[in-house]
């Protein structure tokens, strides 16, 4: 997400860093260029209006021109103004109420409710702590009540039986008197999507919302709509007392108009991000953050909680043991570092949180970066396709063991070639890390195992081609 802004921001930012005292005049330019960075972001017109007009209030006043850097503030304006226009600060669900805490899913077909529902679930029993039950109020589609059936199962929720014969109020009264009875602290309600322009059906839900009061009513809308996310989102509003926004399929939108032009336009805060098709990839939404990595500057708080979230922590520790002993890396400790790295979203959305490397990442998009997403799953089939001695001891693989693993994994001996090199360079750069004041020398020797560098896809030592 963000990624045509953040390139474009870059850029432009870029000549007025050095600038030694800012006037109105050196920052015209500057200023239009940003303008036309959101414009082709999607942002809508009213709230690109007064992002720029904010900024250039802040820029030529008084907080400028005391600084030492005006350059360097110029930039750190843009970034609390971007704050600004999406809200400032997260605001977490409010689910202080007598249980069960009913939350309402309202948007458009198609949008991804129902995959938000399990998401959410997932999300509040896991960092919540919270008892969930899930119910599919969609009586018109017979497949979106066995989908969330089948998608609680998955996330480990329970789920309340419908059926499309059922009357949606009285499938959410007879949901909410079972949470109670069962103790359930949170139930989220799943609705059908509708149009805000059909009548009949904006009745229903606001017939719907009147009997059952939900603590929570979010909007659930598609990123890669743009500016239409913020007016869809407003027209569902002025019909229903939403509370909140998730903004979904924000991995494949590069623009992030939505997520700047919601917040001003609906008055109503984005609570989460869908951030991938995975039931864990949800984010709470920081809008301190976002604008962090909007610039390019990352975003380590997040990247941390992911790994808290995502880091199976029991083989963490057995590496670090295994360290300590003076025990090597060997090729079972590289499958689980790749397989680590998936479970948080690849590299690509490792380098978008990582200070500095959302340059590179974006340098990278395209062939290079997907070259090198497939070839860390290519490094796992060819370490599976081995014994377990030689995982353990990978300087016994000669020639003939080669040729077996090779033929075992569908690839080629250069592959297998392409995979011991690699894991060479990974455990010489885990020595370092182990070591006193390896943190900078193992940051040092990442550079050189990302692709485009020298171990690029293709390059020596580096990522298979496909």
């Amino acid at each position: 997400m963000f990624e045509n802004l953040t390139d474009r921001l870059a850029k432009t930012l870029k000549s007025v860093t050095g600038q030694a005292k800012l006037t109105e005049d050196n920052i015209q330019g500057t200023l239009r260029e940003v303008r036309m960075a959101l414009l082709e972001a999607d942002v809508a017109l009213p709230v690109v209006k007064i992002f720029i007009s904010s900024v250039k209030e802040r820029a030529v006043g008084t907080e400028v021109s005391k600084s030492l850097s005006p350059g360097q503030v110029f930039v750190k304006i843009v970034q609390q103004e971007l704050e600004k226009v999406m809200g400032e600060a997260n605001e977490a669900l409010n689910l202080a109420a007598q249980p069960p805490a009913v939350v309402m899913m309202a948007g458009l077909q198609g949008a991804g409710k129902t995959t938000s529902v399990a998401k959410l679930s997932l999300f509040l029993r896991q960092r919540e702590k919270k008892k969930v039950l899930v119910v599919s109020a969609d009586v018109y589609r017979p497949a979106a009540i066995k989908q969330l059936e089948t998608l609680a199962a998955e996330v480990e929720v329970d789920f309340f039986p419908s059926s499309i014969e059922q009357k949606p109020i009285d499938i959410v009264n007879a949901a909410i008197n079972h949470a109670k009875v069962k103790h359930f602290d949170v139930l989220i309600v799943d609705t059908a999507g509708r149009l805000h322009v059909d009548t009949d059906m904006m009745d229903e839900i606001k017939a719907l919302h009147a009997a059952i009061n939900p603590v929570e009513t979010l909007f659930v809308v598609d990123a890669m709509t743009g500016q239409d996310a913020a007016n869809t989102a407003k027209a569902f509003n002025d019909v229903l007392p939403l509370t909140g926004v998730v903004l979904t399929k924000t991995d494949g939108d590069a623009r992030g108009g939505a997520a700047l032009s919601v917040r001003h336009i609906t008055g109503k805060p984005i609570k989460f991000l869908g951030v991938g098709e995975k039931v864990d990839a949800l984010e709470p939404f920081h809008p301190d953050r976002v604008a962090s990595r909007i610039l390019g500057m990352g975003d380590v708080l997040s990247l941390i909680e992911e790994v808290e979230q995502k880091v199976d922590k029991d083989k963490a520790e057995r590496l670090a043991k295994k360290f300590q002993k003076g025990k090597g890396f060997d090729l079972e400790d590289f499958r689980d570092q790749l397989q680590q790295m998936s479970n948080m979203g690849g590299m690509s959305s490792l380098m978008d949180k990582m200070p500095g490397m959302g340059q590179m990442g974006q340098a990278m998009q395209g062939a290079n970066l997907s070259n090198a997403e497939k070839g860390f799953k290519q490094f796992e089939s060819i370490i599976n396709s081995m014994t377990p001695h030689e995982r353990k001891r990978p300087d016994v693989i000669s020639g003939s063991r080669k040729k077996r693993i090779a033929m075992g994994s569908g690839t080629q001996i250069q592959d297998v070639n392409r995979l011991l090199k690699q894991h060479k360079q990974m455990a010489k750069m885990m020595k370092k890390f182990s070591s006193k004041g390896g943190m900078a020398k193992m940051m040092r020797g990442m550079k050189g195992m990302m692709p485009g560098g020298m171990g690029g896809p293709g390059g020596p030592g580096g990522f298979p081609r496909m």
